[in-house]
This record gives structure tokens, sequence and C-alpha cells, in this order.
């Protein structure tokens, strides 16, 4: 896509010399027009502002007081979208982290008919000596985090170069997070609404070890966390009181039925243990119930999700064959009278699937028709 059919919007929080450089760069480049939101800047930053805003092609909003990036970005998406009738936005920052090239970069890989987020990422390899370490740590560990809750790897999470068409806008007003940790649930919301990601390599840019963010290490930190982990750390506390419910009663199923330890039942060709077979799904019966109700209801906190119950049981069923063949097969190898070592088989099973079956029910079971409030579903 061509540079002047695209918007670059750029929040800004007490700028230095840098963004006027970086705007009068872009202007040159051709793009349609900067929109830069001034976001409660103190008044001796106001010739800056000033003077950008007398720039052709660029228009400067302001919120009188600061109200975070999350929001400075929505209020520059919401003017392009109801003043403008451009076929795009691309977001970029306003310390001197993003270059014109790159911009441009994402400018020519954009499809105005396609809905899709394009991430300019940078290098954190351990090859690239430049990165300081708090950031390299910071991003590769979001980085596992997101892969693991949502199956899809981002080299740079925190990336503020961002792209998306005319058709995005709509969503990117929708997801909510006034500061920082807006750009984390933007990646929340397109992956959960299954919009593809496109990653885009550019030039990593680190001046003064990145002293002039306003980024809090530990406060924004937590607000990302807080958002990245907060439907998993609910979900393992559910899968904990299930669980306390399954053993309870597999182990009093294990102790009462001691008798039948010398009982091994042929399936499939393989002998499984009697008693294993029998108590697993038993137990599994009991508590199935239990975390489906604690899922729905504090977990993912879902209002409306029709036939959740159906592909719960579904996928409940699909994880009983799985763990009850897995339990019955190996628990055959293990002496009689190791009621512990059974149980510690169990866990392990269990742990295997942990993963899997909470991705399956967020992004399936208790999914709901619309999902604009990612604060919520997070």
């Amino acid at each position: 896509m061509q540079a002047k059919q695209l918007c670059v919007l750029i929040p800004s929080l007490e700028p230095d010399e840098r963004l006027p450089v970086y705007v009068d760069a872009l202007l040159a480049a051709d793009f349609g027009q900067i929109v830069i939101v001034n976001d409660g800047s103190s008044a001796q930053y106001d010739a800056i502002f000033d003077s950008l805003a007398a720039r052709e092609r660029c228009v400067v909003l302001k919120h009188e007081v600061n109200r975070g990036k999350g929001q400075a970005l929505r209020t520059g998406v919401a003017y392009i979208r109801d003043h403008t009738a451009f076929a795009g936005v691309i977001t970029a920052d306003a310390d001197g982290q993003h270059t014109v090239h790159d911009t441009l970069l994402l400018a020519d890989a954009m499809d105005e008919k396609k809905p899709e987020l394009l991430l300019g990422s940078r290098d954190f390899s351990h090859k690239n000596k430049s990165i300081p370490f708090r950031s390299r740590f910071g991003n590769r560990a979001t980085s596992t985090v997101f892969a693991l809750l949502y199956g899809r790897w981002l080299p740079d999470t925190q990336t503020g170069l961002r792209a998306v068409s005319r058709a995005c806008f709509d969503d990117l007003l929708a997801i909510t997070g006034d500061r920082f940790e807006y750009e984390m649930n933007m990646l929340i919301y397109f992956s959960m609404h299954k919009i593809p990601f496109r990653i885009i390599p550019i030039e990593t840019i680190y001046l003064e070890e990145n002293k002039s963010s306003h980024f809090h290490p530990l406060r924004d930190s937590w607000r990302i966390y807080k958002l990245l982990l907060g439907s998993f750390l609910r979900f393992s506390a559910a899968a904990i009181v299930s669980l306390l419910v399954d053993y309870a009663v597999l182990s009093l199923l294990m102790l009462l039925w001691h008798d039948m330890d010398t009982v091994v039942l042929p399936v499939f060709g393989l002998l499984f243990s009697a008693k294993a077979l029998i108590a697993t799904p038993i137990a599994r019966l009991c508590s199935a119930p239990c975390n489906f109700l604690l899922n729905k209801n504090f977990s993912f906190k879902v209002k409306e999700s029709q036939g959740a119950a159906w592909r719960y049981a579904a996928l409940a069923l699909g994880v009983l064959i799985v763990t009850t063949l897995l339990f019955g097969w190996l628990n055959h190898f293990i002496p009689a009278h190791h009621e512990g070592l059974s149980l510690l088989l169990k866990g392990a099973i269990d742990i295997v699937l942990y993963f899997v079956n909470y991705r399956i029910q967020r992004n399936w079971v208790f999914k709901e028709k619309s999902c604009k409030n990612e604060t919520e579903c997070a």
C-alpha cells in the first residue's frame, strides 16, 4: 500500500526534539497524514506541539490530563476513522525507536482488503548485543507466556510499531486498557478473534538504554501480566479445586477396592489394572460438573456462550478417554499396593494435558459469540 493512503498515529507524552525530526521525515516520505496525541504533557512542551500542529498534513489532538498510551491510541484511531478516509493506520512511538524506513516497510506490506495486524518486530536474540538485559528478558518472558496460552509465538510483544487496515478500526476502539496494557490486550483480542498476525522485521534501536520511555517497570509490567495471565490463574484455581474433588474420589475408591489389585483386564490387546480403569472415570464424572461451573462463571466469566455445556462435555469425554487409557495402561506396570505411585502417575498425565485443555476451553468451549471487552474475558 502506498504511504499516501495511510495515516501515522503517534501518542506522545513530554517529547524531546526527536519527535519533530521523525514527523518531518514521515511527511517527506509522503505519508497521507500524521496524527499526534498530546497525552497530558505539561505546558513547557506546548511549543513542540504547536510547531507540529503548524505543519501541513499534521494534526495534534490533546488530552488535558495524562490518560495513558492505550487511551491516546483510541483517541487517535477514533479521529482517523471519523474525520478521514485513509485506508489504514500505522502506530509508532515518539521516542526515536522507529525509523521512517521501518514505517515504510509496514506500509508496503499492508493490504487494505485484509483484516490483519502487522507487527514491526525487533531482534531480541542473543546475537543482538544492543538490547538492555531487562528489555530482552521481559520481552522473551512475555513471548513465551503468550505462546503457551494463545498458541502463537510473537518475537516482539512490546513493539509500538503496528499497522492495521481500516477494516480493523472498530476492533481497535473496542479493545480496552488505558495504559501500556492496551498493546497486550490488542494481541489477545486479535488472537481470540482469529485475526491474523504478520511479523515484519525492523531495526532494533535503544537510545541511552531506553531511558526516555515512560514505561514503569513494576507498575506497567503488573498491568500487562495481570491481563495476560488473568484467566489462566483463575483457570488454575478452578483446576485445583476440581483436582481435589477428583483425587478425593479416586483415592477413596482405590482404597475401598484394594482387593482388586490383582484383577487385570485386557483392552485393545493391552493389560489394564481393573480398579484404575473403573475408578478413574467415576472420579472424573464427579469433578467435571464442578470444573464446568467454576470455569464458566469464574475463570472465563462467560455471560452467554450457546452450546458451552455440550462442547465442555465433548472435551471432557475426550480427556477422560485419553486419561483413562494412559493411566490404566501405565498403572499396570506399578507394583500392587503402591497407591501413592498410582496417584503420582495420574498427576503427571494431568499436567501434560493441562495447557492443551486450557487453550481448547478458552478458544472453543467458553468462547462468546461477541467478546468486545477483552479485559473481562482475560
